[in-house]
């Protein structure tokens, strides 16, 4: 099985920062995509980031310049920092990655439980 763990959510003025992480664990082999999803109250839940094996990665049109993406393979950690946050980006966010297990044929998609941002005054 395999795990996902996020984390460095909370509550943050606007303008502040937050950098969340998520760390994947389990009987993983390998992992492709490691993406940020978020999901306001009464929203959709949408894309913000994606990066891949190797380290490729890009952000949604409402987030760039300010969130970055990054992965650290060796740990199977994804980390999405984000800048100058605005009351528009309070959600629940989500790590999501499509990974290899070990013993078992394809690639499968894995969630995590969420962790909240705030961005009020």
């Amino acid at each position: 099985q395999v795990q996902l763990v996020e984390s460095g959510g909370g509550l943050v003025q606007p303008g502040g920062s937050l950098r969340l992480s998520c760390v994947a664990s389990g009987s993983i082999f390998s992992i492709n995509a490691m993406d940020w999803y978020r999901q306001a109250p009464g929203k959709q839940r949408e894309l913000v980031a994606v990066t891949y094996s190797g380290g490729r990665g890009d952000v949604a049109d409402s987030v760039k310049g300010r969130f970055t993406i990054s992965r650290d393979d060796a740990k199977n950690t994804v980390y999405l920092q984000m800048n100058s946050l605005r009351p528009e980006d309070t959600a629940d966010y989500y790590c999501k990655i499509n990974a290899r297990v070990v013993g078992r044929p394809g690639s499968y998609v894995y969630w995590g439980q969420g962790t909240q941002v705030t961005v009020s005054s």
